[in-house]
């Protein structure tokens, strides 16, 4: 397919989200948008796997990285796209095929803004951090990221939310002894054992902590359970997937050790973990963009690359349309005149 950057940005976002690109399958949107780009006189555009870069190189005296991924949660029943009442449905809409129509559309029409801007299309955000798409840009071209303020294009509402949660996934397993379920006693059920992790985790109280002026809140949840060898065997190990959402005061091992405190007595192999970042608000390449968004600024509830941004030593910021409590839902969808009050905010800005 080919993608029409000319469209409007609820047009080009319902285009987007008519691709199908759950995690790992993205190569048919990433091969459209390098050749929409490609075909800018004014951009530099550079491929890595399933991501896109594409440059500007203006002389400006300030870069700002505008990024977004191009892959979604698997599909819920909700595709292809529709238009009702205003709001664009589909997978992706919200998170975030909306923002990454806004940053294409600026990447097209923007060819002499007041900054210099590089524009990022990447792939498995919604997978383990070692599959990230932007991870792999950092360690194959960092010169492609280089820059003095990163945009997020994640659903914010059309506010800016700073900083992100850290992310965690530990296994969380208990041991039992195999017998045979006609003669149970005989055994130990690690399964009935696992009900005292599950008790953990309904007695669990989240911190809500302040973080340089803005409020998060941690949460720590059962996300899988497996467990059982046939239906005549007691099992004798069963294993709980749990998550942990820790707020960015908390560094990545001060969060595994939070997690091996809370099951103490239990087995606990991390297994997946990403950094939160910290809002970066008070930065000054920052100030100009909170400047021109307006609003309050409120904490990002949930993981983003402005972690990845703020380990290469840049602020970052995430700021698009969609509300973010609708990501990854079936009802996921955006209001299509956020998608461009957010086109016209970031376009005002950049062109100063």
């Amino acid at each position: 397919m080919d993608l029409d950057l000319s469209s409007d940005s609820a047009g080009l976002t319902a285009s987007l989200v008519d691709v199908e690109s759950v995690s790992g399958g993205e190569a048919d949107l990433a091969a459209a948008i390098e050749r929409a780009l490609s075909d800018l006189p004014h951009l530099s555009v550079h491929s890595d796997g399933n991501a896109v870069v594409a440059r500007t190189t203006l002389g400006r005296s300030q870069r700002v990285i505008v990024a977004g991924h191009i892959d979604t949660v698997p599909i819920a029943g909700n595709l292809p796209s529709r238009r009702e009442n205003g709001l664009l449905y589909g997978c992706g809409s919200c998170d975030m095929k909306s923002g990454v129509a806004v940053a294409l559309r600026l990447a097209a029409r923007l060819t002499a803004a007041r900054r210099d801007v590089t524009y990022v299309f990447y792939d498995c955000e919604e997978v383990e951090a070692e599959r990230n798409g932007l991870l792999r840009l950092s360690r194959n071209r960092p010169d492609l990221l280089h820059g003095d303020l990163a945009v997020l294009m994640e659903p914010t509402g059309g506010v800016i939310e700073g900083g992100c949660q850290g992310t965690l996934r530990a296994e969380v397993t208990t041991r039992g002894k195999r017998a045979h379920s006609a003669r149970s006693w005989m055994g130990l059920n690690a399964i009935h054992v696992a009900g005292g992790i599950l008790d953990v985790l309904r007695s669990y109280q989240p911190r809500r902590p302040d973080v340089d002026g803005l409020t998060y809140h941690e949460g720590l949840n059962a996300v899988g359970i497996r467990g059982g060898v046939a239906g005549n065997v007691i099992p004798d190990e069963c294993v709980v997937t749990v998550n942990y959402r820790f707020a960015p005061d908390r560094s990545e091992p001060e969060a595994a050790a939070h997690v091996r405190e809370v099951f103490s007595g239990y087995e606990v192999e991390i297994t997946d973990s990403a950094p939160g970042a910290r809002p970066g608000l008070d930065h000054p390449a920052a100030a100009t963009l909170l400047a021109a968004v307006g609003g309050t600024p409120r904490a990002k509830f949930g993981w983003t690359d402005v972690a990845r941004f703020a380990l290469l030593g840049m602020p970052a910021l995430n700021y698009g349309p969609g509300d973010p409590m609708l990501a990854h839902s079936p009802d996921e969808h955006v209001p299509v005149a956020q998608i461009a009050e957010c086109e016209a905010t970031m376009e005002a800005w950049l062109s100063g």
